[in-house]
């Protein structure tokens, strides 16, 4: 058997998780993408991001998951995260005030209709699970090293 085999929980959990992480990631998506029409948002959205890939790791070990998702793009998605929103909240002094709106206004309840809210938003997203997932990276070598030590 493969090492990938061996690490990682029973055939049945990684079958469900094979099933069922993608559309875990792309709820995820919608969340922050639909987060000005409907309940939900960047941090909701990010958090269940995050946990598709939470997922992979419980089921399959931190091999499988970090080959998704490394530490070093996990960091870059934070940082493009906390850039983004900052670049938005910096644009908005073009009209004079911190965070202003400079998109225009669209139709009620349409997707493109809340000016920057959407792009916020997509930020909070990228920064929420790239740093959930991080973090939850970090606790588990923790444990990983601590009960070598032991």
């Amino acid at each position: 058997m493969s090492k990938e085999h061996e690490q990682g929980m029973s055939v049945i959990v990684k079958t469900v998780t094979r099933l069922t992480v993608g559309m875990i990631f792309l709820y995820g998506v919608y969340i922050v993408l639909h987060g000005h029409i409907s309940p939900g948002g960047g941090f909701a959205g990010g958090v269940i991001i995050a946990l598709s890939f939470i997922h992979l790791m419980l089921a399959y070990g931190k091999d499988v998951a970090l080959r998704k998702l490394s530490k070093k793009t996990a960091s870059f998605f934070e940082s493009t995260g906390a850039l983004l929103f900052l670049a938005i909240g910096l644009l908005g002094f073009s009209g004079g005030y911190f965070f202003l709106n400079f998109i225009p206004k669209g139709e009620a309840f349409r997707l493109f209709s809340a000016g920057t809210i959407p792009l916020c938003n997509i930020a909070i997203g990228l920064k929420v699970g790239a740093g959930l997932f991080a973090i939850f990276v970090a606790l588990a070598m923790l444990k990983l090293e601590k009960g070598e030590k032991k």
